[in-house]
C-alpha cells in the first residue's frame, strides 16, 4: 500500500506500509531509492540527525565498502553542527575499537561497528544496554546482535549498485521503520 511520496531531494523516495517479519512489530515504513549519491547521503543523515532522540537505535547494513560508516560520519558530523561544533570533526570508523561516543545533544552518539564480535553476548562488554537507553545508537553489523536487537529501530540498508558507471558514488539505499519508528518516519520524512 503506497503512502505517499515525499518531497525536494527525496522525491524518488517511496513510501509503502507492508507488515513486517517481528512479530512483536505491527506495521513497517520502508523508503527504496537507487541511485543515491553522496549529497543525498548526507542529507538524509542531517535530517536523521536532528530528528533523533535519546534511546533510538540507527542500524546500518550492506557489504564492506557500501557506505555505513560514511553515513555514520554524516549523521555525526551533522549532530556537530546543529551543536555549534566543526562539521568537519574526524569520525574514525570504529573497526578495531568497536566503538566510538561522540557527546552531542540531545544524547550521546554510540557508534558501533560489531563486524569482529563472534557472540552477541559480546555486545554487553561494549556497554550497549546504556547506549539503548540513554544514547543514539548507530551500529553497523547489527545483525551480529541477534535477538539482543531492539525492535524499536530505524535500519538503513546500503548496497553498491553493480554495473553502475558510478558505482564508487552512487548506492541504493533502503530505511526500513519498526516500532515508533514507523510513524516518526513519515513525520521526518514529509518534508524532505
Amino acid at each position: 500500500m503506497l503512502l505517499r511520496k515525499p518531497k525536494g531531494r527525496f522525491k524518488n523516495l517511496t513510501m509503502i506500509a507492508a507488515p513486517s517479519i517481528n512479530p512483536a512489530v505491527t506495521t513497517e515504513n520502508r523508503l527504496t531509492r537507487r541511485h543515491v549519491g553522496l549529497d543525498e547521503i548526507a542529507a538524509l543523515a542531517a535530517v536523521l540527525a536532528r530528528a533523533a532522540q535519546p534511546g533510538d537505535v540507527i542500524t546500518l547494513s550492506g557489504g564492506l565498502g557500501a557506505g555505513k560508516t560514511t553515513f555514520a560520519r554524516f549523521f555525526i558530523q551533522a549532530l556537530a553542527v546543529n551543536t555549534g561544533g566543526d562539521a568537519q570533526e574526524e569520525v574514525p570508523s570504529p573497526t578495531f575499537t568497536l566503538v566510538q561516543v561522540y557527546e552531542r545533544d540531545p544524547a550521546p552518539v554510540w557508534h558501533f561497528d560489531l563486524y569482529r564480535i563472534t557472540r552477541a553476548e559480546d555486545a554487553y562488554e561494549l556497554n550497549i544496554e546504556e547506549a539503548f537507553e540513554v544514547g543514539i545508537s548507530l551500529i553497523e553489523w547489527s545483525e551480529r546482535l541477534g535477538a539482543l536487537l531492539p525492535s524499536d529501530r530505524l535500519d538503513v540498508h546500503l548496497e553498491t549498485e553493480p554495473g553502475d558507471e558510478e558505482a564508487a558514488s552512487t548506492r541504493a539505499l533502503t530505511l526500513s521503520a519498526y516500532g515508533a519508528w514507523a510513524s516518526r518516519l513519515g513525520d521526518i520524512c514529509k518534508d524532505v
